[in-house]
């Protein structure tokens, strides 16, 4: 019998999790970053972060889903070749096609809600805190430090090297976003 935590663990589908709150933040950092720090002191704003969580959310929700409706769409033309099925996309048409449409829906929801809060959150509590707006860019490269170490910890991968790998990457991201001085 499955234990609950396991259920619970393939009901969210990992790679569409991970990938929209590392991209929701890494966008609040690059979209944000020069308001962040060039702007006044009103820079950051509960508008700037839902803009910022709006645009995450779209850009989320058409790669996720067209990335991996492709996949599980390639994955069964595959199969079908190796099945020497004669005609292309026959497997596809089934309701193995269907239900990867379906399976990609749910892939699609669930990195376009992790990709809005990934990136509306640390920026609607750094707007809220009192202090200069900059102080959002420790606590979303923290937070992203903080994923990497769990994130480390579900794949039992080393969580010291998983977080300062997403440490560098917000940094990284941070630099390259004040620089580019979006909004």
């Amino acid at each position: 019998m499955n234990h609950p935590a396991e259920r619970a663990a393939r009901a969210v589908p990992t790679l569409p999790l991970v990938l929209g709150v590392t991209d929701g933040m890494l966008n609040a950092l690059t979209l944000a970053g020069g308001a962040l720090f060039h702007g006044d002191a009103d820079g950051l704003t509960l508008l700037l972060a839902l803009r910022v969580g709006i645009a995450a959310l779209v850009t989320s929700t058409f790669t996720m889903f067209v990335a991996d409706y492709a996949e599980r769409r390639s994955s069964l033309v595959r199969a079908a070749r190796q099945l020497n099925l004669t005609v292309r996309g026959q497997l596809a048409a089934t309701n193995l096609g269907r239900h990867a449409f379906h399976e990609s829906l749910v892939a699609m929801a669930v990195a376009a809600g992790a990709s809005l809060a990934g990136a509306f959150l640390p920026l609607a509590l750094g707007a809220s805190l009192p202090g200069p707006s900059w102080t959002v860019v420790p606590l979303t490269v923290g937070l992203l430090g903080v994923f990497g170490w769990l994130l480390g910890g579900v794949i039992a991968g080393r969580r010291a090297v998983w977080a300062v790998a997403m440490t560098v990457g917000g940094i990284a991201v941070t630099a390259i976003g004040v620089w580019l001085d979006i909004a």
